[in-house]
This record gives C-alpha cells, structure tokens and sequence, in this order.
C-alpha cells in the first residue's frame, strides 16, 4: 500500500477561525479523502500553534493563564473541522508535551548550525513575527496598518545560520525535487533566494516572552515561536523515535497560505537539511480572500465566519463554494451574493435538478428500478491531473461540464416521449444516466462528501429512493434602494 503524507500549516491562535482557515483544511481535506480513495494510506495531520507572548498577554487580560486561553482557542480550530466534515487524522498542539519534547531535540540536533548574537530590528507582536529594518521601510508604503503596530526590539538572542543550507534548499526548488506550486511562489522563493538569505533569529529573552518551550541548557531563552512552530509536521509523527517518521516523511504535499511560504520554503527545509531529513516532496500555496473585494479586517468589520454560511447554506455547499470559485493559484474573492448564486444555480438547478429528475423518471416510468447500471464512461484523465495539481478549481469545473452534458443528455433523448414507444431505449437512457450520476458522484466525493454519498444511496441495489431535494432553493427578500 502506497503512503500519502499531508500536512496543513498550523494556525496561530490569536483569535477565532475564520474563512481563511476554512479553505486550508478544506483543501487539504480533499486530497486525503482522494488519496484514501485510490488505496493509498494517508496520514492528514494539521493542529495549532499556541505559544509566544501575544496570547500570554491575551490570556492575562482575560483572567486566564496561556495554557487555559489557548485551550478554548485551539478547541475552536477543532470545531471547525468538525463543523466542516474535514477528516484529520492528527491534530497537533505545540504545547503538547509530545511536541515540546522533539522541538528540543531538533534544536540540540542544530547546535552546531546555532550562535549567539543581538538582534536589532522591529517585531510585529500580533504575528510574533521578526521585521527586518529593510523590510519594514517597504512595509511602510504597501501595509502601513501593519507597520503602525511594528515596535523596536534590540536584544541578545540564538541565531540559526541558514545561509549554510540556502545553495542545497535553491538546487532543490529549482530541479524540482522540492516542488512548489504555483509556479508564481516558486518564482517568489527563488527570487529571495538570489538577493541571499540572512541567518535568523530563532529565540527570545524569557524574561519578556515567558509562554513558550525552553532552549535546551539557556533557562534564559525560549525557542521563537514561528521556528519551533514549523518543527510540528515531524513531532506530531513523534520525531525522533516511531516508526511513523520512517514511513511517512518526506511530507507529499504541505498546504500553507502564500504569506508564510518563505518559512515552508527556506527555514524549514534548513532545519530538515540540519537533523538530516529530506525536504517536503510539494508545497502548495493558496492565496487570500477577500470579502465583497475587501481584505478581512476587524477594524473592516467584514470578518466572515464559516458557521455563519454553513447554517445558511450547508457544509457542502461551502466546501463547493472555496474549492471550485477561490481560485486555487491566486486569490478570490467571497460574497454573500456569490454564495446565493452558486447555490441555487450551479448546485440546486444544475446538479440537484438533476438528481430529482433522473430519479422521478424511473420512479414513474420504471416503477423505482432502474435495471443494470453500467459504469460511467467518460474519461477522468483531466479530473484526475488538476486535483494532482491542485486545481481544485479546475477538478469541479471538469465535474460540473459532465453534469450539464448529462443534463443536455436526457434533454435530447427525451425520456417521457420515449416512455410509451420504445421502453428498451428508455431502460438504456435511464441506466445510462444513472451510471453516468454515480460517477460523478464518485468524482464529487473528495469535495462534497455528504452530497456524493446522498447520490449514491438514491441509487443503490438497483432501487430509486425518493429524497429531499439536495439543495432546496434559498429565496431572499430584495430590499428597496
């Protein structure tokens, strides 16, 4: 049985998750759920990141320790999968003691990669991150609401001494045996790969971040969060001591959004190339959405959160909505109205009529049988070359031209004129259709898998089962200008 290793990035749970985290997990949830269904034995793994001071200072303001204000957030990372059908099978926290235990050995494993000097630059406390004098003059004229909260640090912190492992990491991405996908990222990396990657500062003084995994034999430190962070994808695998790491890693495929893929693609195949691993085989990163064309923002105000669409419209038709209309190599854009076209045109009056009327014609002509099925027969060579490319897009587009063709199908075949002259052709039509269906269902499984398996069941044992309407049309009030 052939392996299948993939990993979303883990969130920082500095507040509650929202559209953006939806589509993460929905992605990666589909390709596990594709993999499992060729055979492979696949290994889903995502989680949270929860250490550094920002959710220390959070957690005071609340009355609550760290570890009791990142348990309600990392609860809330859960739910969301759950609310969402994706189908994980680990879930990492960086406060597990599992985690804290291999981040010290990778770090140990390091030392001769690590030194000691002082940082002098800015620190965007929201995102834990390091800003760099150079970056934060650019960052001044193309996100000046980030730099206003930037703040001035100068203190004495452990270096990692990437540049050691930036020629192996470039040689790699460039002759593809480190894929990255879309093409535009790979471009991105390697463009920061030719202006010379600096080493970085990889811890902070515990005495102004308190909440975080202790540098092995310095009390004084504690590893940076955004480095201990990336160690999660070989600690949830137990690093250094199960056998899973053995049979899993390389990682397949590492899902990250676009804005953190300078860590998947330098810092964090520099410490897999420093304790002796091989890189990832892909990264994959998606892009942003916007809502109504704005960037979510709380100060926007335009914030959108899953279960608000799913108890409007349904799990899957939210997972069709981020997969097939957020495209998968740039960014896209969500609106309420987008949603409701969606809905009730591509899923309710394609693919749902579709349905109810395969399934009232054999009821009324056919008397609920439906006779020998044959397998669907259309070629599912493209399908099958854009969610290996994660063109999730581009797989349910394919999808969708078979459900209108099969629509176009029993327009032209006619079914109730034939019903009375010719019930042979019609068995035929209908069998056909039916076959035709639960291919596509087949193919809708990684995507929308309560929808696929609802197709399946109206149409097993060779017995039409009458059901609700898959996607019952949402009707709104028009409001006058």
């Amino acid at each position: 049985m052939s392996k299948f290793y993939i990993t979303t990035s883990i969130p920082y749970v500095n507040a509650e998750p929202h559209l953006g985290h939806a589509m993460e997990f929905i992605q990666a949830d589909a390709l596990a759920r594709y993999h499992r269904a060729r055979g492979a034995e696949v290994v889903f793994s995502t989680g949270t990141d929860e250490h550094g001071g920002k959710n220390a200072e959070a957690a005071k303001e609340l009355g609550l320790t760290p570890k009791q204000h990142v348990d309600n957030l990392s609860q809330q990372f859960k739910d969301l999968c759950e609310l969402l059908n994706v189908s994980y099978d680990r879930f990492i926290r960086t406060t597990d003691r599992l985690h804290t235990l291999g981040a010290q050995t990778i770090w140990k494993k390091l030392k001769p990669h690590i030194y000691k000097d002082t940082y002098k630059g800015m620190y965007d406390q929201r995102q834990e991150e390091f800003i760099t004098m150079d970056v934060a003059r650019e960052m001044k004229k193309t996100d000046p609401e980030r730099y206003a909260r930037l703040s001035p640090i100068e203190e004495e912190n452990y270096f990692f001494k990437l540049s050691d492992f930036a020629e192996t990491i470039e040689k790699a991405i460039g002759n593809g045996s480190f894929r990255i996908v879309p093409a535009s990222r790979k471009h991105e990396v390697l463009a920061l790969f030719k202006s010379g990657l600096k080493d970085i500062s990889i811890s902070r003084p515990k005495a102004k971040i308190g909440w975080g995994i202790a540098v092995p034999d310095d009390k004084d430190q504690v590893i940076y969060v955004w480095f201990e962070a990336l160690m999660n994808y070989i600690t949830v695998l137990a690093y250094p001591h199960a056998d899973d790491l053995k049979k899993f890693w390389p990682a397949d495929v590492q899902i990250v959004g676009k804005d953190i893929t300078r860590f998947h693609a330098a810092i964090w195949p520099a410490i897999l190339l420093g304790i002796g691993l091989p890189l990832p085989k892909t990264l994959y990163a998606h892009g942003f959405i916007t809502v109504d064309g704005q960037k979510m923002s709380k100060s926007v105000g335009n914030v959108v959160k899953p279960k608000d669409i799913v108890d409007e419209f349904g799990v899957d038709p939210l997972r069709y909505y981020l997969l097939r209309h957020i495209p998968s190599y740039d960014d896209g854009d969500f609106s309420h109205a987008k949603m409701l076209a969606a809905y009730n045109g591509e899923l309710g009056n394609e693919l749902g009529n579709l349905v109810q009327r395969i399934s009232a014609m054999i009821n009324k002509y056919q008397d609920g049988t439906i006779g020998d099925v044959s397998s669907g027969e259309h070629d599912t060579g493209p399908y099958n070359e854009a969610v290996e490319n994660f063109r999730f897009d581009k797989a349910l587009e394919y999808t969708f031209g078979l459900v209108r063709g099969l629509n176009q199908y029993i327009d032209e075949e006619r079914p109730w004129e034939i019903a009375g002259s010719d019930p042979a052709h019609l068995q035929e039509v209908l069998a056909y259709a039916v076959g035709s269906l639960l291919q596509i269902s087949d193919l809708l499984d990684p995507f929308m898998p309560a929808t696929a398996a609802a197709i399946r069941t109206s149409y097993e044992h060779g017995v039409v089962k009458q059901s609700p309407p898959l996607f019952p049309r949402i009707e709104t009030e028009v409001k006058d200008e």
